[in-house]
């Protein structure tokens, strides 16, 4: 599956030629600095998640409730979701039309839509539920760091696929 049979084509070369795309195409180090930020931010989310996620799965800094931290590692998710985001829109608008046909690009943003989904429900209830340890706190720990890491997997993936 890809993103070709859902949008019209012309989308894509449209994409490719906006200035931004146009740029980073031309530029012989602008895609690899990009890259490398998009990776790093990835690297400190998924860092952030695995924290909350252990505390759900009751392991690790058992004097602070899954609230708590939560709340503490809660900045350090958006800021490296924002960084992720403001660095991956102008990688895909460099290389559109490659990624148009991509099958894992096309399963990096379903699990991104549904990791989001996820964190801002089901996650979002556990980690205020206070339950660590629990059988839906487990659940909750466990799909999360499934769908990021699926996200992160199919995002390495598109280089070689």
């Amino acid at each position: 599956m890809n993103f070709q049979y859902l949008l019209p084509f012309w989308f894509f070369h449209w994409c490719e030629g906006t200035g931004l795309g146009s740029m980073i195409q031309q530029s012989k180090w602008s895609f690899a600095v990009i890259e490398t930020i998009h990776i790093m931010a990835l690297a400190v989310l998924l860092g952030s998640f695995l924290i909350v996620d252990l505390r759900l799965f009751g392991l690790g800094m058992k004097k602070l409730t899954v609230a708590e931290v939560a709340t503490q590692f809660g900045v350090t998710s958006w800021v490296s979701f924002i960084v992720m985001v403001a660095t991956g829109i102008p990688m895909y608008l460099s290389e559109a039309v490659r990624l148009s046909t991509s099958s894992p690009f096309f399963y990096k943003m379903v699990f991104l839509c549904l990791a989001l989904l996820f964190h801002l429900t089901v996650h979002r209830r556990a980690t205020k539920s206070g339950g660590a340890g629990t059988g839906l706190a487990k659940i909750a720990a466990s799909l999360s760091l499934v769908c990021w890491l699926a996200v992160a997997l199919a995002g390495r993936a598109i280089a070689f696929l």
